[in-house]
C-alpha cells in the first residue's frame, strides 16, 4: 500500500539519511510499515501513518530508510511481501512465511545498518513470535499442560516445552500466566524468560512487562522465584501480593503489588494520583497514532479508572476532573494541553 504523501526513495534521498538513527523511532517507523503491508490496512491507517511522519524530520528519516529497503526488495512477490510480518501463526503457510521474512530480514544489510537496527524491533518480535496480539488487542493462549497466558496489548511469545521444563520467553509486551500442574511423570520447572533474568512459578498467578532494560513482575497468587540474567546472581522470592523490578543484574526488594497492577487483564487503566504524562504513555499502548501532551500538563496528578477498550472515552474523562482539553488534529494524532 502506497501512504498518502509517500516520496521514493531516491538514491538522492538516500544520499541524506543519516546512517545513525535512534533505534525507537526506527522501531516506530518498522511498526508502522508493518501495518501498512497487513491485509488489514485502512486509509486511516495510511493517515495516521502520515501524520506521525510529519511530526519529526527524524520519523521521516527512518521512514526512508525503511522504503529504501523495500526497493532493495523489488523482485519479492508481493503476496510474500505483504502479510509476512503479520500472518497469524498458525496458518499452514506460517513456517514459510517466517522464513521468508528471516530471509528478507538479512536483505535489510543492503541499505548499511538497518537490519540490526529492524532485528530488535517489537514489530520483528511479534511477526516471528508463536503467539502475538496487535495494538489494543488482547487474547488468551492455553498452553498444552494447561497454563493460560493472557497476552496484552502489543505482546508477543515464544513457548519452548521440552523434557526438562517449560519456558516461555517474553519477546514484547505483558503477559498474565495462570500456570497448571504439569502432566508430565518428571518435574519440570514453569519459566518465564525476559531480557533481564527469569521468573520461575511455584504454582501461581503473575504478571511479567517487558519494558526498556527492566521487567516487571507482580505476584497475583502463590509466589514466583526471580533470576537476573547475570551469571551469579542470587535468586528472590516474590510472594503473593508482592511486585519486582527485575534487571540484569539485580532485582529491587519487593513492594506491594499496585491495586491496578493486573486491571489491564479486564480492560481498565487505574490510575491514583499518575502524572498525567504516565497515563497518556499507558493509554498510547493500546490506540494507534500519536497521543501526546504540553509540558504545562504533563506533571498534573489524576485519580480514576479508565476504560481501555475505548480509549477516546478514556481521554474524554480526563477531561472532567482536570483543566485540560483535548486536541484532535486527527483520529489518531491526539494532544492534551491546558484548558
Amino acid at each position: 500500500m502506497k501512504t498518502p504523501g509517500q516520496r521514493p526513495a531516491s538514491a538522492g534521498a538516500q544520499d541524506g539519511i543519516k546512517d545513525s538513527i535512534d533505534p525507537e523511532v526506527v522501531q516506530r517507523a518498522a511498526q508502522w510499515l508493518a501495518r501498512l503491508w497487513s491485509e488489514q490496512a485502512s486509509s486511516a491507517d495510511a493517515a495516521a501513518c502520515a501524520a506521525w511522519r510529519a511530526a519529526d524530520p527524524a520519523h521521516e528519516r527512518a521512514w526512508l530508510r525503511l522504503q529504501a529497503v523495500g526497493d532493495k526488495l523489488h523482485s519479492v512477490p508481493r503476496d510474500v511481501a505483504r502479510g509476512t510480518l503479520l500472518a497469524p501463526p498458525g496458518a499452514a503457510t506460517a513456517p514459510a512465511t517466517r522464513r521468508r521474512a528471516l530471509s528478507l530480514l538479512g536483505l535489510l544489510t543492503l541499505v548499511g545498518g538497518t537490519a540490526g537496527l529492524v532485528r530488535q524491533t517489537e514489530t520483528w518480535q511479534l511477526a516471528l513470535a508463536d503467539h502475538r496480539t496487535a495494538v489494543g488487542e488482547q487474547r488468551e493462549v492455553k498452553l498444552p499442560d494447561g497454563t493460560r497466558i493472557l497476552l496484552n496489548t502489543a505482546s508477543a511469545i515464544d513457548v519452548r516445552y521440552d523434557d526438562g521444563e517449560r519456558r516461555v520467553v517474553l519477546r514484547a509486551g505483558e503477559i498474565l500466566v495462570s500456570t497448571a500442574a504439569d502432566p508430565a511423570l518428571v518435574y519440570r520447572p514453569f519459566l518465564v524468560q525476559t531480557r533481564e533474568g527469569t521468573a520461575r512459578a511455584l504454582g501461581t498467578r503473575f504478571t511479567v512487562r517487558q519494558q526498556d532494560g527492566v521487567s516487571s513482575v507482580a505476584v497475583l497468587e502463590g509466589a514466583v522465584m526471580v533470576r537476573p540474567a547475570r551469571p551469579g546472581a542470587r535468586e528472590q522470592r516474590i510472594d503473593a501480593g508482592q511486585q519486582t523490578e527485575l534487571r540484569t543484574d539485580a532485582a529491587s526488594p519487593p513492594q506491594p503489588t499496585d491495586e491496578g497492577t493486573a486491571a489491564w487483564s479486564r480492560r481498565m487503566l487505574v490510575a491514583e494520583r499518575m502524572r498525567v504524562a504516565d497515563l497518556l504513555a499507558e493509554l498510547a499502548r493500546y490506540r494507534p497514532g500519536v497521543l501526546r501532551c504540553d509540558a504545562e500538563v504533563a506533571e498534573l496528578r489524576v485519580s480514576g479508572v479508565f476504560p481501555l477498550s475505548d480509549t477516546d472515552r478514556a481521554l474524554a474523562n480526563l477531561t472532567l476532573g482536570l483543566p485540560v482539553a483535548l486536541v484532535y488534529r486527527t483520529r489518531y494524532w491526539v494532544t492534551v494541553q491546558a484548558r
